[in-house]
């Protein structure tokens, strides 16, 4: 069917033309293309295309007066309107059916959801008010579809949409973009791999100056799915002939020439007329008959119709079942509709149940799950490092103070808890002492790790409920200031229960932990080499302490100074105990204390919260989701329906066995 071939015919001799030798437009396989033609035109008015499943479509376009309402004349039999200026400014979709019963023809306007009944005397002026409610009374352009449907004997089964013709210049009354929302329209219509171009051109002009060509090639580039048909053919058809054979704009469907009717003719004078045209004009008639007149082109456009609908057929039953199925399954994963309290209280469960089953998985089991990539959601993870940073925050600051200014601190507390006694007995009272100073180191720094611990909790505990009540924003802002304030009493109890605990360690020194006496006495036999050497060196490796300054010892008293080191042993060890004790204490706290919250203070605490504006309305959904809601039951009512439209058609031609595309 390409147009680059020399489309030459021999001079036969003219013969005398009447009626019956004009070939009808419909097809002899009507009968078998209607049905299948049917299922596609009901599913564009079913609207199918709003969500996004292209349809086989033939778009008509053209340059403004290139005639493209009068071949669409030719093809339906009826007149459509004329004047200056745009006569097309909506899509009007023309359904062509050939209808061998009727007595008289059928002809209606469907638009607005309304069907508004014509007849062919009265078409034109019912176009034209239809496009004004559609449009408006001036000149501008709309996208909303105006369909006309024409049950006629002897029209080709064809349904065509035909936009508005290409115009650069707004006239009076337009918009002055009316050329950038025409192209816009029509960019939209052609550009689906489903649209047949039919693009509508005047014999009179250089192909390639054309819009409508330009445009088209924009989309398809190679032309595999472009129509021209060449009107005005009578008015220029000097080198006409060499236009269409040298195919210098790619039509890769080719090039049908025709003569339209002019001026009073009657539509079978007009074919009469084009037969004779095309076969005695002595330029003209070189042009082979398989590429002119108006039977040709519809049943050029007819077999094209049916080839296109034929082959997109499975392809639009896979997407309507695809677009079906994922709106089924978002609307099921849409909260319910909350008709009474007792559905808002079962949801309000639901999502509480949820939210704890999550909780439990990051705060007590430490399972990833729906937070893979949330490292800060991997929360027991989180609250091992805090409380190893804790710890070693404390030891090292243990340990440095063992190797710098070492025993005098120890010196200074047996000097000060000294009495009246035996002076080899080490009085119970300085080690207490110094423990107590220590303690308050720890007591020092829990304040910024019961903050942290507990801002990790609660971001864990708020990220998880609103994920959960996403759907619910009245609800989100209640839970969120519910869970806000329970964090902060846990972490009040945590911070008292933290501070017991150190009031215990300053109380009395006490460990029945085998360790403790095992190490001191380690340490205690390094005393008699220290006694012995520390005269001697500046520093000293002490095993279990490591290296220590001693030069500022040298002139001290040595039986102080052994009652120092043994004190500093006890302690050393003694402390290593308190420290491991302390933040296993807070770790198990923290482990029970989110065990709490999580299985039972949360859910409590949401309740409490709620009691005075009521379950029902914190969860009523909000507008957007209501019209999300009512949009995903338009889509699924009209998928459906779409889908039991292609069902019908299937059952019927998997009936008619003869049935062939």
């Amino acid at each position: 069917m390409g147009g680059n071939r020399a489309l030459v015919r021999s001079e036969p001799e003219p013969e005398p033309l009447s009626v019956a030798h004009v070939p009808p437009l419909a097809a002899s396989h009507n009968d078998r293309i209607r049905p299948l033609l049917n299922a596609i035109n009901r599913l564009r008015n079913l609207m199918v295309m709003k969500e996004g499943i292209q349809l086989p479509t033939i778009v008509v376009v053209g340059d403004q007066s290139s005639g493209k309402s009068s071949v669409l004349e030719s093809l339906a039999g009826i007149n459509l309107p004329r004047g200056q200026g745009i006569c097309t400014r909506v899509p009007l979709i023309i359904q062509l059916q050939d209808n061998l019963q009727a007595d008289r023809p059928e002809l209606y306007l469907e638009f607005n959801g309304k069907i508004v009944p014509t007849d062919e005397d009265n078409i034109s002026k019912a176009i034209n008010d239809a496009t004004d409610e559609i449009a408006g009374h001036g000149k501008g352009v709309s996208n909303a579809p105006l369909t006309l449907v024409i049950k006629k004997h002897g029209v080709p089964n064809l349904t065509m949409v035909d936009l508005p013709g290409i115009t650069r210049v707004p006239v009076h009354g337009q918009p002055e973009n009316i050329y950038e929302q025409i192209s816009e329209m029509i960019m939209d219509y052609i550009r689906p791999e489903e649209s047949i171009i039919l693009n509508v051109l005047s014999a009179t002009v250089d192909f390639s100056t054309c819009e409508s060509i330009r445009m088209s090639q924009m989309v398809d580039m190679t032309g595999k799915r472009t129509l021209a048909v060449i009107t005005k053919a009578d008015k220029a058809p000097e080198g006409l002939l060499e236009k269409v054979a040298a195919d210098d704009v790619n039509i890769g469907l080719g090039y049908v020439c025709v003569r339209n009717r002019i001026g009073d003719e009657t539509y079978e004078e007009a074919r009469l007329e084009e037969a004779k045209l095309f076969d005695t004009h002595p330029l003209l008639c070189k042009i082979d008959k398989s590429i002119v007149g108006v039977p040709v082109l519809a049943q050029k456009l007819t077999q094209i119709q049916a080839t296109i609908m034929a082959k997109y057929l499975p392809e639009i039953v896979m997407k309507i079942d695809d677009k079906l199925d994922a709106n089924d399954a978002e609307l099921k994963r849409m909260p319910k509709n909350l008709a009474s309290v007792e559905d808002a209280l079962m949801a309000f469960m639901e999502i509480m149940g949820s939210a704890k089953e999550s909780l439990r998985k990051v705060l007590l089991r430490g399972e990833l799950d729906e937070y893979q990539d949330e490292k800060d959601m991997h929360c027991t993870a989180r609250l091992v490092e805090m409380l190893n940073q804790y710890y070693g925050e404390l030891k090292n600051s243990t340990e440095n103070n063992l190797r710098s200014n070492f025993l005098l601190e120890e010196m200074e507390v047996l000097e000060e808890v000294k009495g009246i006694g035996l002076t080899d007995v080490l009085p119970h009272t300085a080690f207490l002492t110094l423990l107590q100073r220590k303690v308050k180191e720890i007591s020092s720094k829990l304040p910024s790790l019961v903050d942290r611990v507990w801002d990790c909790i609660e971001g864990v505990v708020i990220r998880a409920l609103m994920r959960h009540s996403e759907n619910y924003p009245q609800l989100q802002s209640s839970t969120r200031r519910a869970a806000s304030n329970l964090i902060n009493k846990m972490k009040g109890k945590t911070m008292n229960r933290m501070m017991k605990i150190v009031e215990m360690e300053k109380l009395t020194d006490y460990t029945c932990n085998p360790e403790y006496l095992l190490e001191r006495n380690k340490l205690m036999t390094l005393q008699d080499r220290f006694v012995t050497h520390y005269k001697i060196s500046s520093t000293m490796k002490l095993q279990g302490i490591g290296d220590v300054d001693v030069a500022h010892l040298h002139n001290r008293n040595q039986q102080l100074i052994q009652q120092a080191f043994y004190l500093k042993v006890r302690m050393t060890q003694y402390w290593k105990i308190v420290l491991s004790r302390f933040v296993d204490s807070v770790a198990l706290h923290l482990r029970f204390s989110v065990q709490n919250l999580v299985n039972n203070e949360m859910e409590k605490e949401i309740r409490r919260e709620l009691s005075g504006p009521g379950i029902k309305r914190m969860m009523e959904e909000t507008p957007e989701v209501a019209e999300k809601r009512e949009k995903l039951n338009r889509s699924i009512k009209l998928l459906r329906e779409s889908a039991e439209v292609l069902a019908k058609f299937m059952d019927r031609i998997s009936t008619d066995g003869d049935y062939n595309h």
